[in-house]
């Protein structure tokens, strides 16, 4: 018989983990929550602290809530996909926006000067992209589709999931019968989802070409289901739809600035469709550009900043290092009437230098306001070259998905570069999950008013 202890739970993690102690060293158990009593038993002893397992919860915290997805859990077999469902949504975003203020503090030694109310949105059924793990389990002749368990590394028993849009959660189980009917079934190991404001696109990872039998399965399932089926047969530039009348079926609506962006499923788009739309609005609030200013979009993929910033300044150049991203972003232009106002360029943002600025400026005269919005490496080369420049623009607005590269980006234009960071703040892209998003706003230091 495993001996049994009772605590209480000091804190929480971002992954759904709560924090107590025992024996002098911190105790790791899934699913408690701050202020909770609970009984344990510790299931593994490592040199920096205990891992413990759940057994009763004594007390809940009035913060815990009942989780609305049933695949959602801390035991083996449960889905992965999110880690924070039994903690009420106030409560989530709360300990996201102090993760980011701690992570700030302790990795650049800087707080915000005000924090930004967050980004906040729908919380179920936003997930409007997912990569989707396939597999045939012999032993119970089973197929499964879904995300992975949050224990194991095997495919979670998925028949729906509260975090997807409805119409796809309730393809999950037609997509087994048809996965398990093709004769590749054990040669395609993932689905991607793409949800548009108009379609819904599937595409297939297919490692064998698919037999004509296996093509009219697919097909047949799109045409019953009103979904585009889509194939990838290498890299992710091989997707391609396959009936060529859906290869423009995808948009990204901005309904507050007029603007439609076409994608394809390889596309970078945020995940959530609505927020995006509430980002856009805050960013363009925050960055302000006025009618005579340039701005710079750092990172600018498809125009999703670029073009709504247009629709304000005088002009927008878009800095991209995809070579079609840029080509992309430069027709969604053309078809919103904002070729005039903007300029695409493809540069190696990630070696960016101060000669690549001064070449912009004499370019454009000069860039009045900065837009970054880098991938979770972030924008080490940026932050430098404008902590660098002493051509300093009035405001820079970083839009960030990773908080570590964001205090470190933060640390380069704070210490070295005589900016400040006026406000920082949360944007709940991924609710229910350990992922923070996060805006932060910088002026020149000594400038008191926007």
């Amino acid at each position: 018989m495993t001996d049994e202890f009772e605590t209480d739970v000091e804190s929480l993690k971002l992954d759904g983990k709560g924090i107590a102690q025992h024996g002098g060293k911190p105790l790791i158990i899934d699913g408690a929550l701050p202020g909770e009593r609970i009984r344990y038993e510790v299931v593994k002893s490592k040199p920096r602290n205990h891992i413990g397992r759940l057994i009763e919860l004594l007390q809940p915290s009035p913060q815990r809530v009942t989780p609305g997805c049933p695949h959602f859990g801390f035991a083996q077999g449960a889905c992965g996909g999110c880690s924070l469902q039994h903690l009420d949504a106030a409560a989530q975003l709360t300990l996201k926006q102090q993760a980011l203020e701690d992570i700030l503090w302790h990795a650049a030694k800087i707080r915000p000067k005000s924090l930004l109310p967050p980004v906040d949105g729908p919380i179920w059924g936003y997930r409007h992209r997912a990569r989707l793990s396939v597999r045939f389990v012999r032993c119970k002749g089973v197929q499964l589709i879904g995300f992975h368990e949050r224990v194991r590394g095997f495919v979670a028993d998925m028949q729906s999931c509260a975090v997807l849009p409805e119409r796809v959660s309730s393809l999950l189980m037609p997509l087994r019968e048809l996965v398990a009917g093709l004769s590749i079934r054990d040669r395609l190991p993932q689905l991607e989802v793409a949800v548009g404001a108009q379609a819904i696109v599937l595409v297939a990872r297919v490692l064998d070409p698919p037999t004509d039998a296996d093509r009219e399965a697919l097909l047949a399932f799109g045409r019953k289901h009103q979904v585009s089926m889509w194939l990838q047969p290498g890299n992710p530039q091989t997707i391609e739809p396959m009936l060529s009348a859906d290869a423009d079926c995808l948009t990204l609506e901005l309904p507050g600035f007029g603007i439609t962006l076409p994608f394809v499923p390889a596309d970078f788009t945020q995940v959530n469709h609505q927020l995006n739309r509430q980002l856009v609005s805050r960013v363009v609030e925050l960055l302000a550009p006025q009618p005579d200013e340039v701005v710079a979009d750092f990172f600018c993929g498809l125009g999703n900043f670029t073009l709504p910033l247009a629709t304000r300044a005088r002009q927008v150049i878009g800095l991209e290092g995809a070579d079609t991203l840029v080509a992309r972003a430069g027709q969604a232009a053309q078809q919103n009437s904002l070729a005039e106002k903007t300029a695409f360029f493809a540069r190696d943002l990630f070696k960016w230098t101060l000669d690549d600025w001064n070449q912009l400026l004499q370019i454009h005269g000069r860039i009045d306001r900065v837009l970054i919005d880098p991938p979770r490496a972030g924008a080490l080369a940026v932050a430098e070259t404008l902590a660098a420049t002493p051509t300093k623009p009035k405001r820079i607005v970083y839009v960030s998905c990773n908080p570590e590269t964001l205090a470190r980006d933060t640390a380069i234009l704070v210490h070295n570069g005589g900016w400040q960071l006026r406000a920082a703040g949360v944007v709940n892209m991924f609710p229910h999950t350990a992922h923070i998003e996060s805006l932060a706003v910088f002026e020149p230091a000594g400038l008191e008013k926007p």
